[in-house]
């Protein structure tokens, strides 16, 4: 897999994310925790990379 479809699969993902949780209006009470898998994926990220 290459790096640019990686980082695209992980945006997408997370945005699908964000837009899911505003739907069920869970962003509002737990915005502060919305920056865990936002993290939890750039860490997978660099992981990946090195392993690319």
């Amino acid at each position: 897999m290459r790096k640019r479809t990686f980082d695209i699969i992980m945006i997408l993902l997370i945005a699908i994310l964000l837009v899911a949780l505003n739907q069920f209006d869970l962003l509002e009470k737990s915005a502060k925790f919305m920056f865990i898998p936002i993290l939890a994926f750039y860490f997978l990220g660099q992981f990946a990379e090195k392993s690319f």
